[in-house]
């Protein structure tokens, strides 16, 4: 059975926010030109994400979930966070979810944190610490999980 991968669940939570943002609005936080401080977590997501990917090509190991790594990397951007690019697509959605400027997009937001959390890193992690031992939990102490 082929499985799910996290951009599918973060494009499909665009498309969500969006719908809960035309259909069921609820509350309206923010206005123009407020609104447009969502572009600050969009762009900060998407140098995170292409920072990460690059990260993985440098070093020819596998950005797919599923797959073990043939490397630990612990430089750049990984030196912030040990999850770049779940980090990077919950900030690009948070900056979605702002510039729909309602209270809606922002529950898909915290839905997706949690699915990525518990459906990828969790067991993310764990591949790791098998495949890594002893450096990949010392990188876990050094570097959080999020931020």
């Amino acid at each position: 059975m082929k499985k799910t991968l996290p951009p599918t669940w973060f494009f499909g939570a665009i498309i969500l926010a969006a719908a809960l943002h035309y259909l069921l609005p609820l509350r309206q936080l923010l206005l123009l030109p407020w609104r447009l401080l969502g572009l600050i977590p969009l762009i900060i997501g998407i140098v995170l994400n292409l920072a990460a990917d690059h990260a993985f090509k440098k070093l020819n190991t596998t950005v797919k979930p599923f797959e073990r790594s043939n490397a630990l990397i612990t430089n750049g951007v990984f030196r912030l966070t040990r999850n770049p690019m779940y980090l990077g697509m919950t900030l690009m959605l948070l900056g979605i979810a702002l510039m729909l400027g309602s209270t809606t997009p922002l529950a898909v937001v915290v839905v997706l944190t949690v699915l990525f959390d518990r459906l990828f890193i969790t067991p993310e992690e764990r591949m790791l610490e098998e495949t890594f031992g002893d450096e990949f939990r010392a990188y876990r102490k050094r570097v959080r999980r999020w931020i």
